[in-house]
């Protein structure tokens, strides 16, 4: 075990290492220069100078990565260029929010992926299947800004039942949730049905029927637990993706998380919270395979002997 968790360390770091790198690489290719929007039109060159000098935009391509890699190794992830102070607390200050919507939106698709693909394996090649794998099609094609703005039209803005905007209760959730679980949960239904349907057709699983088991028993309690492997790596990819993919999602909600941050962010080039956003998300997607690698062994115990 300390030896694994060594060499999942040692990776971690590598990644995040290649992921600073080319997104530091791919903002410098960047055709908007920060100092000039800092500036503003009215800036004189020399105003835009004195700024890129004090931004350190001035040095070289490589000199500016050291730089930022040193001061990262320290904690530190820069200043905001347009709002003036370190961008630490500003995704600390952000994290919350977006946690408690990751959280729901995995919760969500995980709750109809299962639920919708067992029913699909249990009735596969009958009008359920096929109904089921329709809408399942549907949800993973859909915009998420088409889902969001449909379900606040229905449920926000006709019924009422939701509020349209805003953050601080459990009915601020449910909509920007569902917008996040619907996408998901359409790969999470094709998975499981896929999973099922080579997993009920083992020999155990006849087994435990021919013992006289009631269906209910020999699909959860024996099938499902050796289908739910590719479902918890899923989900601990989803724990990085979900962190830095709910920008539309929070956008359109009003939902004060780290997304929001990213996009306006983006769109003032202000590229120490765009790298820091993004050294964060990769973090969690490090983080929750590496939490998907500790569950497997739990839910499938031939992994153990591996």
């Amino acid at each position: 075990m300390a030896a694994f968790l060594a060499r999942r360390l040692v990776q971690a770091v590598l990644i995040l290492l290649g992921v600073a790198a080319i997104t530091f690489l791919l903002l410098y290719c960047l055709p908007a220069d920060p100092a000039v929007l800092i500036a503003g039109r009215s800036a004189t060159p020399q105003m835009v100078a004195a700024i890129r000098h004090e931004l350190g935009l001035d040095q070289p391509l490589v000199m500016q990565f050291l730089h930022y890699v040193g001061n990262l190794l320290h904690g530190d992830l820069g200043r905001s260029y347009t709002q003036k102070t370190e961008v630490l607390p500003l995704i600390l200050a952000r994290l919350p929010a977006t946690l408690v919507l990751m959280a729901a939106g995995i919760v969500v698709e995980v709750a109809l992926g299962l639920t919708f693909g067992i029913i699909a394996a249990v009735r596969r090649g009958g009008f359920v299947d096929r109904a089921i794998m329709m809408l399942s099609f549907v949800g993973v094609s859909s915009p998420q800004f088409v889902v969001a703005l449909l379900l606040l039209y229905v449920f926000a803005a006709t019924l009422g039942w939701f509020p349209m905007s805003g953050f601080g209760t459990a009915r601020h959730v449910v909509l920007p949730a569902l917008t996040l679980g619907v996408l998901g949960a359409g790969w999470y239904a094709r998975m499981v049905r896929s999973a099922m349907i080579e997993v009920l057709r083992q020999d155990y699983v006849r087994t435990a029927h021919a013992k006289g088991l009631t269906g209910r028993r020999v699909v959860l309690g024996h099938a499902l637990p050796n289908a739910l492997l590719p479902i918890i790596a899923m989900v601990g990819i989803d724990i990085g993706q979900f962190m830095s993919g709910v920008v539309v999602v929070e956008a359109v909600y009003g939902w004060p998380g780290i997304g929001q941050l990213a996009w306006q962010a983006i769109q003032q080039v202000d590229v120490p919270i765009i790298m820091g956003v993004t050294l964060v998300s990769a973090l969690a997607i490090v983080l929750g395979n590496l939490l998907a690698d500790f569950v497997a062994p739990f839910v499938d115990p031939r992994i153990r002997s591996q």
